[in-house]
C-alpha cells in the first residue's frame, strides 16, 4: 500500500484519503492558482500508526522520495547549508476540525541550515526568529504544551532568542526524554507522528464528539515548502473570504498581518490589519488575491474562504475551502447567487436549511443609556450570550454545571477546547477574525467577542480588567457578537426583523411547495424542501 501522494492537479482520490486541506490544494493547482509544492500522507497512514502505535511499513521510504521530489521541485536541499528547504507539517482530516490538531513550521531548520538561511537572505535576526518559530511550534506538538517562544523574537534581540531557543529545546528534552533532532530525517519523522498523535488529544475527541464526528476517521499529513511570511516588509499572511460570512455581502472580507507568519494571525496573539490594508501595501498581491477568489468561488458556485502567504510582493495561497455561512449571511449569498444566475432557485432552497433560519434574526444588545458597557471589541460570531465570567478553562467547565458561563481569556488555544465548549460565550484580549477564539466560536454557533483593547485577565486572582474597572470571576456579563459589546448585567436584547432575502427565499419555498398558508418559517421551508426531495 503506497501511503504517500505528491499534491497536483493530477491527484483523482478524495477528501476520506487525501484529507479536506490536501483535496483542496488539489484543486487550487487545477485552477492554475499559485499553491507551494507539496506532498500528503494519506488517512489511512494516520489509522495504521494508531492502530499499531509505530509509522507503518514502507512509510519511512516513501517519506524519503517524496522529500527527494520535493528538493527536485523547489531546487532546495532539505537542511541543507546552502539554498536549505524548510517545509510546513500540517493536519488535514477528511472533516473540518479548525485548530484542533497541530502544526509545525519551518521544519528542517537545523543549526547549520539556519546559518544556510542567513547567508543567503543576508538576514540572520530573520534566520533565527524562523529557527525559533520551528523549535516552539515543534515543541508545542510534541508536548501538547502551548508554547510562546516567538514572543521573544519579537525584538530581534540575538541574546533573546537564543536563550528562547534553548529554553524551548530544554522544554522538549524535559518532557520527553529525548532531544530536538539536528537532523531532518528525524525531524520530519517525529514530526508526523506527533500530527497523527494529535488526532486522539483529549480537546480533538472532545471536539468531534460535540459535532458528532467519527473517532475512527484519522487525519492526513499535508508537508510543503515553506513561504515566509515574516521574510520583509513585503511579505505577510492572512486570511479572507469572498464575501462577509456575518452578513452574506458580496465583499471580500478577511484580515492580514505584514511581517509575520500564519501562526500569529491563529493565535491572536498579534494585532491584524482589516483585509483592505493589502490593497493599499501590496496592490499586485491584492489583484493577485481579488482574481483568486474568484476563479475559486466560480467553481464552487459558492462563498469561498482561503488561507495565504505573500513573500516579497508573491502571492501564495496555502488552503481553501467553501464559506459554510450560516443564517442571515446564508440566506443573503443563496439569494444572491440566484439573481446573479450563478445557481437556481431549488439550490439555493436547498442550500438553507432550518437551522439557518434559528439564526436570520440575530439577537442584539438593545441600544440604550441605561446600558452599563464594560468593554468593546470585535464581534466575532452574532448572538448574544448571557454568563458569569470564567477566566480559565478549568474554571469554565467547573462553574458551567451550576449556570452559564462566558469564557473571558487574553487569547485561546487548542488546548482550552474543554472550557470552550462548556461556554455560553467567549470574550479575548487579542484576536481577530481569525483567531483561535474566533474560528472555533463560528464552527460552534457560540457568540464571541474578541480583540477588546485594554482588557486584562489574571487567571491567578479571577479578574478581569478594562478601562480602568476590574470585575471578579462569577460575574454576570451580557455579549453581543455582531456589536462587539460586553455589558455588566442582562442588558435589554432585541432581535433583527426580517430582511428582503429571507422574504423573497420564502417566498420561493411557498412557491415550490404550493402552499401559501400562515406558517412558521421552519415550516415553509420544510415543506419545499419535501417538495424537492419527491420530484
Amino acid at each position: 500500500m503506497k501511503w504517500i501522494r505528491t499534491i497536483s492537479a493530477e491527484v483523482e482520490e478524495t477528501a476520506e484519503t487525501l484529507g479536506g486541506k490536501a483535496h483542496g490544494l488539489v484543486l487550487l493547482h487545477r485552477l492554475g492558482l499559485r499553491v507551494p509544492a507539496g506532498f500528503v500522507v494519506t488517512t489511512g497512514a494516520c489509522r495504521a500508526f494508531l492502530r499499531e502505535g509505530r509509522r507503518p511499513d514502507g512509510l519511512d521510504d516513501e517519506l524519503a522520495a517524496a522529500v527527494t521530489g520535493l528538493e527536485r521541485a523547489t531546487g532546495r536541499a532539505f537542511g541543507g547549508p546552502h539554498r536549505p528547504l524548510a517545509v510546513s507539517v500540517r493536519s488535514g482530516a477528511g472533516v473540518s476540525m479548525p485548530g484542533m490538531m497541530s502544526t509545525i513550521l519551518n521544519l528542517g531548520l537545523t543549526t547549520g541550515a539556519t546559518e544556510g538561511l542567513a547567508a543567503e537572505t543576508g538576514d540572520r535576526p530573520f534566520a533565527l526568529n524562523s529557527r525559533l518559530r520551528f523549535l516552539s511550534s515543534f515543541a508545542s506538538a510534541v508536548t501538547n504544551a502551548d508554547v510562546d517562544g516567538a514572543a521573544a523574537a519579537q525584538a530581534g534581540d540575538a541574546a533573546d532568542t537564543a536563550a528562547a531557543m534553548k529554553a524551548v529545546e530544554d522544554l522538549v528534552r524535559e518532557r520527553c526524554d529525548r532531544p530536538v533532532p539536528d537532523d531532518v530525517t528525524r525531524q520530519l519523522e517525529w514530526a508526523v507522528e506527533a500530527v497523527f498523535s494529535s488526532w486522539d488529544t483529549p480537546r480533538a475527541r472532545t471536539y468531534r464528539t460535540l459535532n458528532a464526528i467519527p473517532h475512527d476517521l484519522g487525519t492526513a499529513v499535508i508537508v510543503q515548502q515553506m513561504v515566509f511570511g515574516n521574510r520583509d516588509a513585503r511579505s505577510g499572511t492572512g486570511v479572507a473570504f469572498s464575501r462577509d460570512p456575518n452578513t452574506g455581502g458580496n465583499v471580500p472580507y478577511g484580515e492580514v498581518l505584514f511581517g509575520h507568519q500564519g501562526e500569529d494571525v491563529v493565535s491572536g496573539r498579534s494585532a491584524t490589519r482589516p483585509l483592505g490594508e493589502l490593497a493599499e501595501r501590496e496592490p499586485d498581491v491584492w489583484a493577485e488575491l481579488l482574481e483568486a477568489l474568484r476563479r475559486i468561488e466560480a467553481h464552487y458556485r459558492d462563498a469561498c474562504y482561503v488561507e495565504f502567504t505573500f513573500e516579497a510582493g508573491e502571492l501564495w495561497i496555502l488552503q481553501v475551502r467553501p464559506g459554510r455561512f450560516v443564517g442571515g449571511a446564508a440566506v443573503r449569498v443563496a439569494t444572491e447567487l440566484v439573481d446573479e444566475q450563478v445557481i437556481e432557485r431549488h439550490e439555493a432552497l436547498l442550500r438553507v436549511s432550518p437551522q439557518h433560519l434559528r439564526h436570520v434574526r440575530t439577537p442584539r444588545i438593545a441600544p440604550s443609556q441605561e446600558t452599563d458597557v464594560l468593554a468593546r471589541g470585535l464581534g466575532a460570531c452574532p448572538g448574544v450570550a448571557v454568563g458569569r465570567v470564567a477566566t480559565t478553562a478549568e474554571g469554565a467547565v467547573r462553574m458551567a454545571r451550576d449556570a452559564p458561563v462566558v469564557l473571558v481569556r487574553p487569547e485561546t488555544s487548542p488546548n482550552d477546547m474543554h472550557g470552550l465548549a462548556a461556554a455560553t460565550g467567549i470574550v479575548t484580549a487579542r484576536g481577530g477574525p481569525a483567531s483561535h477564539a474566533a474560528v472555533v466560536a463560528r464552527a460552534m454557533g457560540k457568540p464571541a467577542v474578541v480583540g477588546v483593547s485594554g482588557l486584562t485577565v489574571d487567571a491567578g486572582s479571577g479578574c478581569v480588567t478594562v478601562g480602568g474597572r476590574t470585575v471578579g470571576e462569577g460575574t454576570l456579563v451580557t455579549i453581543d457578537g455582531t456589536s462587539g459589546e460586553v455589558a455588566l448585567g442582562t442588558p435589554r436584547v432585541v432581535a433583527n426583523a426580517a430582511d428582503e432575502h429571507l422574504h423573497r427565499l420564502l417566498a420561493w419555498a411557498d412557491d415550490v411547495s404550493g402552499d401559501h398558508s400562515a406558517r412558521d418559517e421552519a415550516q415553509r421551508l420544510d415543506a419545499a424542501h419535501a417538495a424537492l426531495r419527491h420530484r
